[in-house]
């Protein structure tokens, strides 16, 4: 997860950055921050919680300056605390760097140590700290030389945003794990994670930058450095998939594509894979919505909101006792009676990681009278933990590893329960292409050698 953004050249740099994550927020909600540049000189404010409760007006006034970048951290790599809030910021041979990144580094701890073992310091857990210092120590040569060489000694998925005095450079690793979009505004440079990002600033989309591209920002122009970052074997494309099935915002275009469009056809492949006799299809808010909605279309059967979100929650700073049961489900989704009393059900969501949540709406819906309910997946199962930026458990922790599509039914005690196959995720891809996606946490193939958190295997 996490989101990033940078604005170049613009008045307004770290009010449109401000915005900007505001876009980005379903990315992360542990922390978020703005370092912005003026003149050279770096101005940053980032703190523990939400975008909307960390800044406001006499932050972002302070803020000032022509460039900016920021950072909403849903931790993946490294714990939720404020020394690995991000942005980054380092003071090297007399040079300014700031940084922020999405996607996780799986050589990082084999690096660090190394680091530490020549005397380096660092001020976090966060494998993202490991770029910094490596740029630090290449002696000699244009910085983006320097980006360049040290962005080839690390493995594994980054899309980064960087800021040098008010020059801002973006790079994204050579498979192109995670999304990173290019927008115009006006005579401003806008990069964001997210076209939904560029779409609340009123930024027109550029295009998306390519997978082991940097490009540079600097006096109001755009340069592109394609292939400086060494590659030692062949590398394929490797899109992260889940930022189709859930990372992404519906309304966002990722990987050169809509997801919307996409969610829709995930539904429609399900209900010609998994049909079966309904009275009405539900969503798992908010995730579940598109698919259902296009398991509605090809199935015919109508769609309701049968679960009701509560879009204000937080982390409540009491738990009940057992007599309120399912109580942390409860307090985010709540049974529409009169949609599903009586009625054959069929219930839509993304994914089932454990299983215990699934089970806790199938029970919610049986005791709002539901008379059948039917579990539709819009992905495969998940059977291996990601590496690359998600913040998956341990193998032996997800449901699918270790039980068949029917011992998952009875565990969450559904009627049937079906899964989209492998074949029909990529219903928008020609079968050719398919190797331009990860889906190593379907398959256990994963791109990019796993040195870090085997364990997690």
């Amino acid at each position: 997860m996490c989101g990033i953004v940078g604005i170049h050249n613009h008045p307004e740099a770290s009010n449109l950055a401000y915005l900007s994550l505001y876009a980005l927020q379903h990315r992360g909600q542990e922390s978020a921050g703005i370092v912005s540049s003026d003149a050279g000189a770096f101005c940053m404010h980032r703190q523990m919680g939400e975008v909307a409760d960390i800044f406001d007006v006499g932050v972002l006034k302070r803020l000032s300056g022509k460039s900016a970048i920021g950072h909403v951290r849903y931790s993946t790599s490294g714990q939720a605390r404020f020394e690995n809030a991000q942005p980054l910021v380092m003071n090297a041979r007399g040079q300014s760097l700031a940084m922020a990144h999405n996607g996780n580094l799986t050589n990082a701890v084999k690096i660090r140590a190394e680091l530490e073992a020549s005397g380096a310091i660092f001020q976090s857990t966060m494998d993202s700290e490991v770029i910094m210092h490596l740029i630090a120590r290449v002696s000699g040569g244009e910085l983006i030389d320097k980006m360049a060489q040290a962005l080839s000694l690390v493995e594994g998925a980054y899309s980064l945003v960087f800021l040098v005095d008010e020059m801002m450079i973006v790079a994204r690793d050579p498979r192109g794990f995670r999304p990173l979009v290019i927008g115009r505004l006006d005579g401003a440079y806008i990069v964001a994670s997210e076209s939904c990002a560029l779409d609340l600033i009123g930024a027109d989309f550029l295009r998306s930058v390519l997978p082991g591209e940097m490009v540079v920002f600097k006096d109001g122009r755009m340069k592109s450095f394609l292939g400086k970052i060494e590659m030692p074997e062949i590398r394929k494309r490797a899109h992260c998939i889940f930022e189709y099935i859930y990372f992404a915002r519906p309304d966002s275009h990722v990987f050169d594509r809509d997801v919307y469009s996409i969610r829709t056809g995930f539904g429609k492949q399900l209900a010609k894979e998994h049909a079966v006799d309904a009275d009405v299809v539900i969503p798992v808010p908010d995730s579940g919505v598109p698919a259902a909605i296009g398991y509605s279309h090809e199935s015919g059967v109508p769609f309701e909101m049968g679960l009701i979100r509560n879009h204000y929650v937080g982390r409540t700073f009491i738990e009940p006792k057992s007599e309120i049961r399912h109580f942390g489900v409860k307090i985010k989704l709540n049974a529409v009676r009169e949609v599903v009393k009586g009625k054959r059900v069929v219930v839509i969501d993304d994914s089932i990681v454990r299983g215990t949540t699934s089970m806790k709406i199938v029970k919610m819906l049986r005791n709002a009278g539901a008379k059948e309910i039917h579990v539709r997946i819009s992905s495969p199962p998940t059977i291996w933990p990601c590496f690359y930026g998600i913040d998956t458990p341990n193998r032996d922790e997800l449901i699918a590893s270790r039980k068949s599509t029917e011992e998952i039914r009875k565990f969450i005690t559904a009627d049937t329960l079906g899964y989209l196959s492998r074949d029909g995720l990529y219903w928008f891809e020609k079968l050719e292409n398919r190797e331009w996606f990860c889906d190593a946490c379907f398959t256990g193939d994963y791109p990019v050698a796993i040195t870090d958190n085997v364990q997690k295997l």
